[in-house]
C-alpha cells in the first residue's frame, strides 16, 4: 500500500521534470561542472579552486558568454575527498544536459579511479591541482583529462634539485600511502638513479590521520640524512612542522615538501613553529607575489564577488590561478567547438592557442597528443614569509 501512496506524487515528479522549461539545458546556459572535497576540513584549495572558476566566468559571462551569448554557470558537487563519491559524482554531472566539462580538486585519486567513467561518457575533466603522473600519461586515446598543474614528475625535480642546490646530498622520504605516494616514489627514484650525486638514505610511508610523525622523522635523523622530502597535504605536513620545531636545533633537518602542503592553511595550522623549520616547496604562478594589471584586475573581480581585498587571503593561490586560466582556455575551446558536444569540445582543446592568462601567454596550451598546459620551467620554490604571503626563492 505504501507504494501506491507514493505513485501520484512519483508522477507529478516525472511530469515536472519533462516541462520544456524547467529542464536542464532548456535554459540556454552552458554549464560546468565542479567536483572537488568541499567538506574536507582542512582543505583551502577546492575553495581556490571555486573561486578562480568564478572570477573567470564572471569576466567570460560579461564579455558575452560562450556560443554567441549563453553565459556559462558553475554545478558543484562535495566528493568528500573519497573517491568512490567523486565517480558518482562524475556520474551525476555527465548526465546534465549541456555539462561541457568538469573540473576536479586535490586529491589525484578522485580522478584515477574517475578514469574510466570519464572516458566512457566522453566527460571532458580539467585538472587544476592534482598531480598524479598517471593523471595525465593514463593510456587512454581519445585522451579526456586536461591539466593546467604540476605533475610529481616535475615537482620531485625541483625539489631534488633545490637540495642538491643547498648541498644536501642525503635525504630522507616521507610518502603517503596511497596512488599519489606511489607515484612519487617513481618520481624520486628515477631523479635519484639518474642523478648519482644524491641518495635516499630512508623512505618512510605513513597513513593520513596518523596523530604523530615524530618516529618516522627520527629514523629518518638516524639514517643520516641532511633533508626531508615531505610528500604531504596540509595537515600532515603541519603535523611534521609542528613536531620537529619542538626538537634540538642539531636534530633540525629542513623539509622541502611538495605543492599540496599549501592546499590548506597551512601558515594558521602551523603557527609560531614554522619560524623555526626551513620549509620550502615548489609552486608554479604566484598571486602572491605579483602586482602586475591583469592580476589587480582579476583581484578586483575577487574583491566584488568574495570580498577578498589581498592575494594573502586566497590560502592555495595555486589552484585560483590554475582554475582561472584552464576556465578560460576552456571557454575558448567551446567557441572553437561551436557546440556544447563533448567529444568536440575535447578536439578543441588541442586546437586553442593564444590565450593570455595569468601564469603566461599560452601559445597552445594543449594539442591533440600533449595534455599538460604548463611544463617543467614554470615550477619555482617558495616559502612562506612571516606574513603568510608565499614568496619564491630567487
Amino acid at each position: 500500500m505504501r507504494k501506491i501512496r507514493l505513485l501520484p506524487a512519483i508522477l507529478l515528479v516525472a511530469v515536472f521534470l519533462s516541462l520544456p522549461s524547467l529542464g536542464w539545458g532548456e535554459d540556454g546556459k552552458v554549464y560546468i561542472g565542479l567536483n572537488v572535497e568541499a567538506s574536507h576540513p582542512t582543505s583551502t584549495s577546492d575553495d581556490a579552486i571555486k573561486q578562480g572558476l568564478l572570477v573567470a566566468i564572471d569576466e567570460i559571462n560579461r564579455a558575452g558568454g560562450v556560443l554567441g551569448g549563453r553565459n556559462l554557470e558553475l554545478v558543484e558537487k562535495d566528493n568528500r575527498s573519497v573517491p568512490a563519491r567523486a565517480v558518482q559524482n562524475n556520474r551525476e554531472l555527465a548526465a546534465m544536459p549541456n555539462l561541457v566539462a568538469v573540473f576536479a580538486g586535490k586529491f589525484s585519486s578522485a580522478i584515477i579511479e574517475s578514469l574510466p567513467v570519464i572516458h566512457e561518457l566522453k566527460l571532458p575533466m580539467m585538472a587544476p591541482w592534482s598531480s598524479n603522473d598517471k593523471i595525465i600519461d593514463n593510456g587512454y586515446s581519445p585522451n579526456y583529462v586536461f591539466r593546467l598543474s604540476l605533475s610529481d614528475t616535475w615537482a620531485i625535480t625541483s625539489m631534488m634539485n633545490h637540495a642538491l642546490k643547498k648541498g644536501y646530498t642525503k635525504v630522507g622520504v616521507m610518502l603517503p600511502v596511497n596512488s599519489w605516494g606511489r607515484s612519487n616514489d617513481a618520481a624520486i627514484q628515477k631523479f635519484a638513479a639518474a642523478n648519482p650525486k644524491i641518495s635516499v638514505t630512508s623512505v618512510q610511508w605513513y597513513n593520513y590521520g596518523e596523530n604523530t610523525l615524530a618516529e618516522k622523522y627520527d629514523t629518518i635523523l638516524k639514517s643520516g640524512a641532511e633533508a626531508v622530502i615531505m610528500i604531504s597535504i596540509e595537515t600532515e605536513g603541519a603535523l611534521l612542522v609542528r613536531e620537529v620545531a619542538q626538537m634540538q636545533p642539531n636534530q633540525l633537518l629542513p623539509i622541502i615538501g611538495t605543492a599540496s602542503i599549501t592546499g590548506g592553511d597551512l601558515f594558521k595550522m602551523s603557527g609560531e613553529a614554522l619560524s623555526k623549520v626551513d620549509l620550502v616547496f615548489p609552486q608554479t604562478y604566484n598571486i602572491h607575489d605579483s602586482e602586475t594589471e591583469k592580476v589587480k584586475s582579476v583581484m578586483a573581480i575577487a574583491h566584488r564577488l568574495f570580498g577578498i581585498k589581498n592575494p594573502v587571503d586566497i590560502k592555495s593561490p595555486m589552484g585560483f590561478v590554475h582554475a582561472y586560466d584552464l576556465m578560460h582556455i576552456l571557454a575558448l575551446a567551446i567557441d572553437k567547438a561551436g557546440s556544447t558536444d563533448r567529444p568536440a569540445v575535447q578536439k578543441a582543446l588541442g586546437e586553442v592557442t593564444d590565450y593570455n592568462g595569468l601564469i603566461m601567454h599560452y601559445k597552445q596550451p594543449f594539442t591533440q597528443t600533449r595534455h599538460e598546459a604548463l611544463s617543467p620551467q614554470n615550477v619555482t620554490m617558495s616559502r612562506y614569509d612571516t606574513s603568510g604571503f608565499i614568496r619564491e626563492i630567487k
